[in-house]
């Protein structure tokens, strides 16, 4: 398992949208081996590092 790309608290870009958020969970899904993240402005959405970057 490698560690994760993003932090709670840190601010992102989504990149279909170009929109900035801020990171509130990030968790390890184990059948996809790979990280999602829900976002403060999106509570009921979640992403995974692919659709994120640094901003």
């Amino acid at each position: 398992m490698k560690k994760s790309m993003f932090s709670s608290g840190e601010q992102v870009v989504i990149k279909a949208s170009d929109e900035i958020v801020t990171i509130s969970k990030c968790q390890y899904v184990k059948n996809m081996k790979r990280y999602s993240y829900t976002v403060k402005e999106l509570p009921t959405t979640f992403f995974f590092e692919e659709e994120l970057s640094k901003r």
